[in-house]
């Protein structure tokens, strides 16, 4: 032991006898080994030297029964044996794998396991009820937080130790003998701590310890079985007897066998000369017969497999051990377990199942908490039906929201136990705890049909109509069935599965009988294809003619091809006779472009034909394929003429050509979508056995299914009487009601059939070895006339071989020929192989393509050609016929050289990627090439390979501050550097029809004839919101010293109005305000580059010309004989006002001369600077006071400014 922690462990103090004396630095002492604890290596030395000391024995318990007094201490002791007594799985996380780590976990656990031995007695759990009592007495206002913390460590110290689990070899108890846990228990119940946990589990003032409680009730009946421990007390059932004396004749029946096999023996007097014979028909290692070398009574038990060194399975195929045990405890426990269970049925089960839920579905509870709740659902519902049914005790876990919980939950574990192989075998153990939740609650709502309330029977047939009509439900036990893997799954959930299904199946098809027609729900998915513009080709729907309609057509044909060779307009702009994205080069799509055109002429498509023969010969001019350059018309319609009576290798349909790769970023050729379709139909019990689903993919007439319930057939011996009821139930409804007996012919299952049949206690399995004799019967019947039944048992088969098996081989071909591709006749295969044959080393075309051409039998698909050529042997493999182009071509060295040269070449370019693909030699994709940049390092990001959009230059004719006004808004038309290659991609047809649109604004439409046409349109108080923003974003540029993008948010419905108006979006773009962009912003944004002069100055653009005939007798004076001399000097007064607001803001705006700013007008400008303020502040202020008065001063309208401003300007 280390030496710090002998001086820390011997200053804690000592027992004298029954009293412990503790030294006067046990607190510190106590603290020591918390932080020794808390610093502890991944073996756990720590932990493993106080157990090896026996600190918490002779120490910390005593402490804690004698010491209680002292609160401090006795805190601390409790955080010490808390920490001291936690799972060894939570120490390692898992079960160590290593050696060495796995010697440490194994003695960690021995010394938990006698820590709870220690625990085993009254005195301990006595002080853990009295100071548990005592803080439950506290009322929640009178609680500390200490307090709550003592009592959640409490609970934890009570759940650590009874989680221990029990060292049978080491116990060695039977059954109704009082073990470790029975003790624990026994002292748990004379301490009252049971009745303190039902006090927590029915107060609704304790919720917060609900999920502690559970756990610990969880762990009490760890052990135990509810069905049994709902009939202590009541003497021997019925039932009990009756399987007891079924068991004592098997028994019996195997003794007796056992002696008359002995009495049939012979003495072996002579034991090595007991003879030797032969044994006729059975075969030895070599081509004689076996001697057999004892005596003829053992000749029953000879096996080829005598002698031979058994086969090892490695660990990872071994079938999974059963790790829960169930035994009786002693009689007493047993009895105050069912009180307890009673009790908590009545009151605590709703209440604290309610609470658990809501706690899982909140999650506030931790990982993996909801198995506690599956537990306690299946036990308690188990032991009520069993005991005294009521359902009113579980109505809380009795509902269609709880099947779907457990559902999703089972359909979870399924899931992950498919993914995470590491923990399969946790997910497994999980899964089975909710299959059996799941098998409660159909074995509850079974019980309740024959209730004698009718009621209660009213509600079971609304769950079952609920839970029968979704299909999820149904499908469950297929799904189960089809993944289950005995490495992971033990026997015990086989078992479950196999009789939960068995339930479900039964309350189905009563059902269905009581109500004649059940509708369910049936769900479809529906696939989709959405498919590119196809070609003209495919769009055409064109397909070679006969030789006659060849020639009715062409003389038509020619006449319109001689207009257009005569035609000096034919364009050749459009017409591209390759596909620049392909992988295929382009050198190879020569052909490609000969059927194009070809496909063009019989559409009756001249022009398009002519143009694509002059383009392809522009880009194929080698060896005159398309003609030469100085090719005369006549030349060409004759050369046209010859491509349209070619017989020209044509693709098949995308279907038939096998996947290629798409690696484009473009959209795919084709996009499959599975749309799901609800419906609802008439349910078919029998055709649920059959198909059970809609798809009909997986159903119980499978070989997956059948291999399942066969492996637990196998252990008929250790099963009970009602599992093997259950598989015999389904293995007979596949055989006698689907006809489907060929199904269970496999030579597995009759030898287990032979070992039944000759199992000496073979009469305790009646119904066993009646169906085995009924299966072998029909074997024997269907082998007189199928001899390869014989053959057949030694594969599993599916529902298409057992038809076959009994119809006859080959009688599927008539019923389901669309289904299989039509068979080979000997004449279609000469034909293939001379075709083959002839057309094998011809270059530059496609064997198969031309076979295809030429194949005159059904049709017939490319891959169904390539296979049947590798079958034939004429071909080694598929990969033979790989279409060129397809795989990815890897570049050169000298393809890399010219990539960079020109990328040197056009850097400096608006359309750098543009004008790389239409310059490099080697045509690529776009994807392609710009990976390629990026890893040879050229570019650092994909944004510097974005199209830069040009500035356009204003016309002449525009005013200066116009002038720049556009070139901002050009300017910031160009920040794309948060835009992804995506979005900057498919938005360029948008930029450059708002770069048209702003063209043609600038050269027809001025700012003041748009804000114009806007005001007669009623948009006056967003063109004053949009001057005020701007004006706003302009002190704050100023203000803060920096600048960022500001979004324009219209707040009011109106102005919301006016920013979706095609003209008023015009107006904003012509400011300089920048669109939203493409899917990442919605409002439109006063760009960062503008600052605050030109903030200002665009916002002075905003003017309102039609209001110059209402400010102009404002400011003209009336004849002097019509005004007084008051209205002349009010007159006078606002015009001054007028021209210093004017000149304020002129002033900053930047655009005052330094001889204005020296004016007298300075008094005026300072009068008038707070109104100038809220002019400025507030567009609602100003819709407040628009209908000025007709006194005058205050009520001056902001829309006079602009006309004093632009008679200002003129001057």
């Amino acid at each position: 032991m280390n030496c710090e922690l002998l001086a820390t462990c011997s200053a804690l103090g000592y027992l004298e006898g029954d009293t412990y004396h503790k030294e006067p630095d046990c607190l510190e002492s106590v603290k020591d080994l918390i932080r020794y604890l808390k610093h502890e290596d991944e073996t756990r030395d720590v932990r493993q030297q106080l157990g090896a000391a026996q600190i918490l024995q002779s120490d910390l318990l005593p402490i804690l029964t004698q010491h209680r007094q002292d609160k401090p201490l006795f805190d601390a002791v409790i955080r010490l044996t808390v920490n001291l007594t936690q799972p060894a799985l939570l120490c390692f996380g898992s079960v160590p794998k290593e050696p060495s780590f796995r010697h440490h976990f194994l003695q960690v656990l021995a010394y938990l396991q006698a820590y709870k031995e220690a625990f085993a007695s009254e005195k301990a759990f006595g002080v853990l009820s009295e100071t548990l009592y005592e803080l439950l007495q506290l009322g929640w206002e009178e609680r500390q937080e200490e307090d709550n913390l003592l009592i959640e460590r409490i609970l934890l110290l009570v759940r650590n130790i009874l989680h221990v689990p029990a060292d049978l070899d080491q116990e060695k108890r039977i059954d109704d003998d009082a073990s470790v846990h029975d003790r624990l228990l026994w002292a748990v119940h004379l301490s009252g701590l049971d009745d303190l946990l039902l006090f927590l589990a029915s107060s609704p003032a304790e919720q917060q310890w609900s999920l502690h409680v559970l756990e610990v009730i969880s762990l009490m009946f760890r052990d135990q079985h509810p069905e049994q421990l709902a009939g202590v007390g009541q003497g021997r059932l019925a039932q009990e007897r009756s399987t007891d004396v079924a068991e004592l004749e098997v028994l019996r029946q195997r003794e007796m066998a056992e002696k008359r096999t002995r009495a049939l023996q012979r003495g072996n007097r002579h034991s090595r000369f007991g003879g030797s014979y032969i044994v006729q028909g059975l075969k030895s290692i070599g081509e004689r017969d076996l001697i057999f070398h004892k005596g003829l009574h053992n000749l029953q038990n000879y096996s080829s497999d005598l002698g031979k060194q058994p086969r090892r399975v490695p660990k990872r195929r071994q079938a999974a051990r059963e790790l829960s045990v169930q035994r009786r405890s002693a009689l007493n426990v047993r009895l105050f377990l069912k009180d307890f269970c009673s009790e908590f049925l009545e009151n605590c089960y709703n209440r604290l199942m309610g609470s658990v839920k809501d706690h899982l579905l909140r999650e506030k509870a931790q990982q993996h908490d909801e198995t506690y709740y599956m537990w306690a659902l299946a036990f308690f519902m188990a032991f009520n039906r069993a005991a005294s049914f009521r359902p009113g005790l579980v109505s809380e876990t009795l509902s269609v929201r709880t099947f779907h919980f457990i559902e999703q939950n089972l359909t979870n574990y399924y899931e992950m136990m498919l993914t995470d192989r590491k923990e399969a075998a946790s997910w497994a153990r999980r899964m089975h705890l909710a299959l059996k939740a799941y098998q409660e609650l159909l074995a509850t709502v079974n019980e309740m049909d024959v209730s004698p309330d009718e009621a209660v029977r009213e509600s079971s047939r609304i769950l079952k109509n609920n839970i029968f009509y979704v299909m999820e439900y149904r499908e469950l036990f297929l799904a189960l069935f089809r993944k289950f893997d005995e490495r992971y799954q033990p026997r015990s959930f086989l078992c479950d599965l196999v009789e939960t299904t068995h339930l479900f199946l039964k309350m189905l098809e009563r059902f269905c009988r009581s109500r004649g027609n059940l509708m369910v729900q049936n769900k479809r998915k529906k696939r989709k294809k959405k498919k590119k513009v196809p070609d003209q080709s495919v769009a055409s729907g064109t397909v070679p003619c006969s030789p006659g309609e060849l020639e009715a057509v062409w003389p038509s044909l020619a006449e319109q091809l001689q207009c257009c060779a005569q035609d000096p307009e034919l364009s050749l702009d459009s017409m591209v006779p390759f596909d620049a994205a392909s992988e295929v080069p382009v050198e190879e799509q020569r052909a490609e472009a000969m059927v194009r055109i070809q496909d063009c002429l019989l559409a009756g498509q001249a022009p398009q034909a002519l143009g694509l023969l002059r383009s392809a010969r522009e880009v194929w001019p080698e060896e005159d394929v398309f003609g030469s350059q100085d090719i005369s018309p006549e030349e060409e319609i004759q050369l046209l003429k010859q491509i349209f009576w070619a017989q020209l290798p044509r693709q098949q349909g995308l279907e038939e050509r096998g996947v290629e790769e798409e690696e484009e970023e473009e959209e795919e050729d084709e996009e499959e979508l599975q749309v799901v379709q609800v419906s609802e139909k008439e349910f078919n019990f029998l055709d649920y056995l059959k198909r059970c689903g809609p798809r009909g993919l997986r159903c119980f007439a499978n070989s997956t299914v059948v291999r399942a319930y066969v492996l637990l057939l196998r252990s008929y011996q250790q099963n009970s009487a009602h599992t093997n009821h259950c598989v015999v139930k389904m293995l007979h409804r596949l055989a006698h009601d689907l006809k489907m007996e060929a199904l269970l012919f496999q030579l597995s299952l009759f030898c287990l059939f032979n070992r039944l049949l000759n199992d000496p206690a073979a009469g305790a399995y009646k119904e066993l070895v009646t169906f085995a004799k009924y299966i072998l019967g029909k074997f024997f019947a269907l082998a007189a006339v199928n001899q390869k039944a014989f053959v057949e048992l030694l594969f599993w088969k599916n529902t298409a071989v057992v038809r076959e098996m009994t119809e006859g081989y080959g009688s599927l071909d008539g019923g389901s020929s669309s289904r299989r591709p039509p068979v080979w006749s000997p004449e279609e295969e000469a034909q293939l192989q001379e075709l083959y044959l002839a057309h094998k080393d011809v270059e530059g075309q496609d064997v198969v393509d031309t076979i295809l051409a030429h194949l005159k039998t059904a049709p017939r698909t490319r891959k169904q050609v390539i296979h049947h050529l590798v079958r034939l042997g004429l071909a080694d493999s598929i990969k033979d016929f790989q279409r060129k182009g397809t795989q990815i071509v890897l570049w050169t060295e000298d393809q890399e050289l010219e990539l960079q040269r020109l990328f040197e070449e056009f850097q400096d370019s608006d359309d750098v990627l543009g004008n790389i693909m239409r310059n490099i030699t080697a045509k690529r994709s776009r994807a392609r090439i710009v990976d390629k940049l990026l890893a040879l390092g050229l570019v650092a990001e994909r944004r510097e390979l974005y199209k830069k959009r040009r500035k356009k230059l204003a016309p002449s004719n525009l005013p200066n501050e116009e002038e720049s006004l556009h070139n901002f808004c050009q300017e910031d038309l160009e920040e794309e550097e948060n835009l992804p290659e995506e979005e900057s991609e498919e938005d360029e047809e948008r930029w450059r029809s708002s770069e048209a649109e702003q063209a043609h604004g600038t050269s027809s439409l001025s700012t003041q004839n748009l804000g114009q046409s806007l005001h007669l349109e009623g948009f006056s108080a967003p063109l004053l919101w949009l001057q005020n923003c701007l004006i706003r974003a302009a002190d704050d540029r100023e203000e803060v010293g920096c600048s960022q993008a500001i979004p324009l948010v219209p707040l009011t419905a109106e102005n919301e109005e006016a920013m979706e108006n095609e003209q008023f979006q015009q107006l904003l773009r012509k400011l300089g305000v920048r669109p939203p962009a493409s899917g990442q912003e919605t409002f439109w944004r006063i760009p960062a580059k503008l600052s605050p002069t030109q903030l200002r100055r665009v916002a002075a653009s905003l003017r309102q010309p039609e209001e110059e005939e209402t400010l102009q007798p404002v400011l003209e004076p009336k004849v002097p004989g019509e005004q007084g001399p008051e209205e002349e000097h009010q007159q006078e007064h606002r015009a001054q006002a007028l021209r210093a607001l004017l000149l304020a803001r002129k002033k900053k705006a930047g655009l005052v001369s330094p001889e204005e700013e020296g004016t007298d007008e300075g008094k005026e400008q300072l009068k008038v600077a707070p109104r100038k303020r809220q002019l400025l502040d507030s567009d609602e202020e100003d819709e407040d006071r628009s209908p000025a008065p007709e006194s005058g001063a205050p009520g001056i309208k902001k829309k006079k400014q602009f006309q004093i401003e632009d008679e200002d300007e003129s001057d």
